[in-house]
C-alpha cells in the first residue's frame, strides 16, 4: 500500500497574481516559490470567491461559498460547528498543524458597523434572535483577539481548532502582529512594542507613503521568520513520531498585508525609481467606483491609516509597491527554509507542496490602493501552484478557471478521501494531468460590505459571474454594473454595461448567473426519508 501524502499549504495575504517571478513579474525575486512552481503546476486564472480574508479563509477551509458557510464578511467568525476539509484529513489520522495567519476568526475589537435591525415590537429573546439558536460570540469564539483584553486562558485556545491540532497563530499586520507571535517576540525584546510602529520605526526621510515604515523588529524576530520556525518545528515534530501518520500543515503568512513594514535589508531591497506605474494607473476613463475613491482621498474625507482604499499619488504608488515586493522577497525566503527543512528530514518525495493568498490588492491600478467589494483582477486573481511529486508534472501552466473553492476537494481526492456533503468546488487533478479540458464554464463571487462606499449609497452587496473572457458585477439597490471583455481588456478599463453592442453578451451573462447561483445552493443535510 503506498504512502498517503503529506501536505504543505503555503499562504499568503493581499497578494496580487502578478506578484511573483513565476507568473512574469521581471523585478520582483521569487526564486524558492519559483522552484516549487517549476516542479509542479500553476494556474494563470485562479479566483477567490470573495475578494476579502474572512470570507474566502471560510471558503479555503470549508470548500463552500460566503452564503453557505456564512462568513459574508469580515466581522463573522467561522462557526465551530463547521466542518472542514482539515477535520476530515484529522479523522482519517493525518497529523494537522496551522502556523501563522488563520483569520477564521475576528482579532479585533472594532464594533460591527451593522447593528441589529430595529424592528416594530417587542424583540426576540437572546437565543431567539438569528435564524439558528446558539451564538457566534463567547470565548470559543474571542481566540484569536489579542491577549490585550485581558481574558485569561487566549495561549490555551481549544483544539482542534477547525481541525488543526496543533495552531500557532499570529493575528493581524505588519509589525504590529499580536497572537502567539506576540508572546514569542516579548519573550526575545521584553519591550518589544519600542520596536513597533512609525514612531519608534527606522527614520527613512526619502520614503512619504502612507502606512509605510521601517520597522525597527529586526529580520530574526519579525513575523514571516516565526512562521517559518513554528513550521520548522512542527515538521521536527512530526518526523520524530514513532508512527506512520501522514500530516498536513498550513504555512500561513500575514504579510505582504498592509502596513507595508519589510525589515532589515528587505525595506531597501526594492528601489522605487525601478518600479514600473500600473497600467491603469492613470485610466482616462475611470468608473464612478474609483473615481470616488480618488476624490474622497483629494477631499481628505477619508484617512490613509486604515483599512479603506485610498488614492496615492505616483511616488507614494512605487514606493507601496516597492515595499510590498520586499516583504514578498522576506516570505520567499522563509518558503524556501521550510522546504530545505522538508528535505533535509527526508520529507520531501511524499509531500505535496501547495502555494495561494487569500486575495489581491488594487496595488496602484486605477489609481488606488488596498482591495473592496470591487472585483477587479488585481484583487481576485490570485497565485496558485500545486507541486506533487509522484505526478510528474514540471513547470505546466493551466488558463483554466479554477479558484479557491476547489482546494479542499482537491487536496482530499489526492488523499483518496470523500468530502462531506454540501462540499463543493472541484477536484483539480484531472485539469492538472491533462485529463480534462477544463472544470467549468463560469464561476460566482460573493461579496458583502458592513459599510457604504465606492458611491454606492449603503453596504454593498457585490455578485461577479468569471468567465475566462468576461466579468460581469452587480451591486444590490444599484443601477450600475460592470461588463469587461478580458480578452481585449485585461486591465479591465472599458466598462461594456451599457454598450449596446454587449446587450446580448451581459443577458446571457445575466442568465448563466441565475444558474450559477442555483447551483450554488445548499444541499446539506441529506434527506433522511422520502416524506
Amino acid at each position: 500500500m503506498a504512502k498517503r501524502p503529506n501536505f504543505i499549504l503555503f499562504m499568503t495575504d493581499q497578494q496580487r497574481w502578478d506578484h511573483l517571478g513565476c507568473n512574469g513579474n521581471k523585478v520582483l525575486k521569487t526564486p524558492n516559490i519559483d522552484a516549487i512552481a517549476g516542479r509542479g503546476v500553476r494556474f494563470d486564472r485562479f479566483s477567490v470567491t470573495s475578494a476579502v480574508c474572512m470570507p474566502n479563509r471560510a471558503t479555503l477551509v470549508t470548500g463552500r461559498m460566503p452564503s453557505l458557510h456564512g462568513v459574508r464578511y469580515n466581522g463573522v467568525p467561522l462557526t465551530r460547528d463547521s466542518v472542514t476539509f482539515v477535520d476530515l484529513l484529522r479523522a482519517a489520522g493525518y497529523n494537522t498543524g496551522l502556523c501563522g495567519k488563520s483569520h477564521l476568526q475576528n482579532f479585533s475589537d472594532m464594533e460591527a458597523a451593522i447593528s441589529a435591525r430595529d424592528d416594530i415590537g417587542a424583540p426576540p429573546p437572546d437565543d431567539l434572535a438569528e435564524a439558528r439558536r446558539g451564538t457566534i460570540s463567547g470565548t470559543e469564539y474571542e481566540e484569536e483577539k489579542t491577549p490585550a483584553d485581558g481574558r485569561e486562558g487566549y495561549m490555551n485556545l481549544q483544539t482542534p481548532f477547525y481541525g488543526f491540532d496543533h495552531v500557532d497563530l499570529c493575528t493581524r499586520h505588519g509589525d504590529r502582529a499580536r497572537g502567539h507571535y506576540d508572546v514569542w517576540l516579548k519573550e526575545r525584546h521584553a519591550d518589544a512594542d519600542a520596536l513597533r510602529g512609525p514612531k519608534n520605526a527606522i527614520p527613512e526621510p526619502e520614503y512619504s507613503a502612507p502606512q509605510a515604515w521601517h520597522t525597527s523588529i529586526p529580520e530574526e524576530h519579525y513575523t514571516s521568520t516565526y512562521v517559518a520556525d513554528k513550521s520548522e518545528a512542527f515538521l521536527d515534530a512530526h518526523a520524530a513520531r514513532t508512527d506512520d501518520a501522514p500530516f498536513f500543515l498550513q504555512c500561513s503568512f500575514p504579510d505582504p498585508h498592509h502596513p507595508y513594514t519589510p525589515p532589515g535589508k528587505y525595506f531597501r531591497m526594492y528601489d522605487p525609481d525601478d518600479i514600473d506605474l500600473p497600467g491603469s494607473y492613470h485610466n482616462p476613463a475611470p468608473q464612478p467606483t474609483t473615481a470616488h475613491i480618488q476624490q474622497q482621498t483629494a477631499e481628505g474625507s477619508t484617512p490613509r491609516t486604515g483599512n479603506l482604499p485610498f488614492a496615492t499619488n505616483e511616488r507614494e504608488t512605487k514606493e507601496i509597491i516597492a515595499l510590498t515586493y520586499g516583504m514578498i522577497s522576506m516570505v520567499d525566503d522563509c518558503v524556501g527554509r521550510v522546504v530545505e527543512k522538508l528535505e533535509s528530514l527526508g520529507l520531501a518525495e511524499n509531500t505535496v507542496l501547495l502555494f495561494t493568498s487569500d486575495h489581491g490588492d488594487f496595488m496602484g491600478d486605477h489609481g488606488i490602493m488596498l482591495k473592496g467589494p470591487l472585483h477587479y483582477q488585481s484583487l481576485i486573481n490570485v497565485p496558485f501552484i500545486w507541486a506533487d511529486p509522484a505526478d510528474g508534472l514540471n513547470d505546466v501552466r493551466r488558463e483554466e478557471l479554477a479558484g479557491t473553492i476547489d482546494i479542499a476537494r482537491t487536496v482530499l481526492a489526492r488523499a483518496d478521501l470523500a468530502p462531506f456533503n454540501g462540499m463543493q468546488g472541484h477536484d483539480l487533478g484531472p485539469l492538472m494531468r491533462g485529463e480534462a479540458d477544463k472544470v467549468r464554464e463560469g464561476m460566482m463571487l460573493e461579496q458583502d460590505a458592513q459599510k457604504p462606499n465606492f458611491h454606492f449609497d449603503g453596504p454593498i452587496k457585490a455578485r461577479t459571474y468569471l468567465t475566462t473572457r468576461w466579468r460581469l458585477s452587480r451591486y444590490m439597490g444599484s443601477d450600475f454594473g460592470e461588463l469587461y471583455d478580458l480578452r481585449n481588456d485585461p486591465l479591465e478599463m472599458n466598462n461594456l454595461w451599457n454598450d449596446p453592442k454587449h446587450s446580448d453578451v451581459k443577458s446571457d451573462l445575466l442568465s448563466d448567473m441565475v444558474m450559477a447561483m442555483v447551483e450554488n445552493q445548499e444541499t446539506s443535510p441529506h434527506p433522511t426519508d422520502f416524506a
